[in-house]
């Protein structure tokens, strides 16, 4: 069974969940795909199986993501990756792929690609172990690592600052390095108020941006670029909202000038948002969120994925 990890050395904000639908969009039309996560800040226990009807208590919010991204895909978790592998094998006995997600420092399973994502900006090189920085591994550990990806980088990256980090990671021989940067897509409604406003011209508009994810600066940045003026309410990763988080949101909102003025999040967010209690209590404001996604320049993209296709096309199946 191909196993193909996803993971990083520090504790988030590598751009993990992107980089993981991005592979699931260059199989899933022709193998049967599944991912495996922790399910970080569910409320269940062992293993679960999505269904169609699955929940943020559930499954967590990033597995959440997934399922109602791609309908077709199998979505589990379990803390125990051995125990979640062997189940689904089990469970799904046409499967020709699992992907591990935020896998790197489960030593248990060895997969057959191990991924490694670490951010253009705050490179493993430059940081160090909590609780002096983010990292949660040794840096050495980078050398366990078939491919490294550079997320988060310029769009149009030259060749100068490429050779500069492939020299900084001095990479193994067996070890191949990409670029990978994020796209970012148009504004979709969320609640009922978002879906009934008809929007004046991005710069016309100020802006109320809400994140409870890793890094929200590259967000920030692109938002800041796009509208008339931004105000950002910043929370922890994986943040689970409450009744005194909406009310603060709603108060921050009112208090913007003017009257074209919207709330945009993150599709992370967004799972979270969806929670009966709150989702119900948020439809006079208008919430939009921006999808993203992960892009490589021509040369990166085929070599990333000619790597993953050579590995998983001669062992799918059983």
């Amino acid at each position: 069974m191909p196993l193909i990890c996803v993971g990083n050395l520090s504790v988030g904000g590598t751009g993990k969940s992107p980089h993981i639908e991005y592979i699931v969009q260059l199989f899933n039309k022709e193998l049967n795909v599944a991912t495996l996560s922790r399910g970080y800040k569910r409320k269940s226990k062992g293993f679960q199986l999505a269904q169609s009807d699955a929940t943020i208590e559930l499954i967590g919010d990033e597995p959440l993501q997934f399922k109602r991204k791609f309908n077709d895909l199998v979505v589990a978790v379990d803390e125990d990756r051995v125990h979640g592998v062997a189940q689904l094998i089990k469970k799904q006995p046409n499967l020709d792929l699992i992907l591990l997600d935020d896998a790197y420092q489960h030593r248990a399973i060895k997969a057959g690609v191990n991924i490694l994502i670490t951010e253009y900006n705050n490179l493993f090189l430059n940081d160090y172990l909590l609780p002096s920085g983010r990292l949660r591994d040794w840096r050495f550990e980078h050398k366990r690592a078939d491919i490294i990806v550079i997320s988060k980088s310029p769009k149009d990256i030259s060749n100068t600052e490429r050779k500069e980090i492939l020299s900084k990671i001095n990479s193994t021989n067996n070890q191949h390095i990409y670029f990978s940067y994020i796209n970012y897509a148009e504004l979709n409604p969320f609640t009922k108020s978002a879906n009934s406003l008809k929007l004046p011209e991005a710069k016309a508009l100020d802006v109320l941006l809400i994140t409870g994810i890793g890094n929200p600066t590259p967000l920030f940045q692109h938002v800041s670029l796009a509208f008339k003026s931004v105000t950002h309410l910043s929370y922890p990763d994986h943040h689970t909202y409450t009744g005194s988080n909406i009310n603060s949101i709603k108060a921050a909102f009112n208090k913007l000038d003017g009257n074209n003025k919207i709330i945009i999040s993150t599709e992370k967010d967004i799972m979270r948002l969806s929670l009966p209690s709150i989702f119900k209590v948020i439809q006079e404001i208008p919430i939009f969120y921006i999808p993203i996604k992960v892009e490589f320049n021509a040369n990166d993209k085929k070599g990333f994925e000619n790597e993953l296709i050579n590995y998983v096309r001669p062992n799918k199946g059983n």
